[in-house]
């Protein structure tokens, strides 16, 4: 093949990784170009400097192609939707244990909880009396939102 088709191949497969990844996950499309550009540099460095399409191709979906190696050469969408969500929700597990594992060790026990409960207790309780009062929570909610109640003890319309 040509150096020019080469090239328009490499950038078009490019394209629909990052592409793709951001419309599949906008909150993680910058993310995911710098981890392409990072395997990207690292496929080059490994390689004097140049990529060929087979270097390119390992290196942007070796994840994709062994899930369909792993599931008899096909993938279906719900084979693929499982992976994701899987690959997803073990993200989140290491952020809860990264955010709450006081200890550094990789485990979640109920110590690690209760003393994240006792610094957001502490966080609440602005006059230090040992009861969060309405007046000492915040107006609204994360990300702006509403409470789901007003400062008369309604539940702002939820039933």
């Amino acid at each position: 093949m040509r150096k020019t088709i080469k090239l328009a191949l490499a950038f078009i497969a490019l394209a629909g990784a990052v592409g793709g990844a951001a419309y599949a996950e906008n909150v993680d499309s910058a993310n995911m170009r710098q981890r392409t550009m990072m395997r990207l540099d690292k496929a080059m460095k490994d390689n004097d400097g140049t990529i060929t399409f087979d270097q390119f191709s390992n290196v942007m979906d070796a994840r994709l192609k062994k899930l369909v190696a792993d599931n008899g050469g096909k993938l279906t969408v719900a084979q693929l939707a499982d992976a994701l969500e899987k690959a997803r929700f073990e993200r989140m597990a290491r952020r809860i244990i990264a955010r709450y594992d006081s200890k550094g060790d990789g485990t979640l026990t109920a110590d690690d909880i209760s003393g994240r409960e006792r610094k957001l207790f502490a966080v609440l309780d602005k006059n230090n009396d040992g009861k969060i009062e309405k007046g000492e929570l915040p107006k609204r909610g994360r990300f702006g939102h509403v409470r789901q109640w007003d400062d008369e003890g309604n539940d702002g319309g939820l039933q």
